[in-house]
């Protein structure tokens, strides 16, 4: 498991960051409190609290959680 935190400051972030987690062949979590829900899953997202960074955590393989990670990289914040 890969762990690291992003930014979904806004409706297009979080199209994008779904979209490349819907690609990705392996289970990605988003973790923000006590609550965690599928990366593929836009409803689950605008559940969370996204008014501060929250939690990716890639279920994969090193190579499955580096390419995702590249994938979103723009989103990317360092831990808080």
């Amino acid at each position: 498991m890969s762990a690291f935190f992003v930014s979904l400051a806004s409706i297009e972030d979080v199209k994008r960051f779904v979209d490349a987690a819907t690609r990705c062949p392996c289970e990605v979590d988003v973790r923000s409190g006590r609550y965690l829900v599928s990366a593929k899953s836009i409803m689950g997202l605008f559940s969370l609290d996204l008014a501060k960074p929250v939690e990716v955590e890639v279920l994969g393989t090193e190579e499955e959680a580096r390419m995702f990670q590249e994938q979103v990289s723009a989103l990317a914040v360092p831990a808080p």
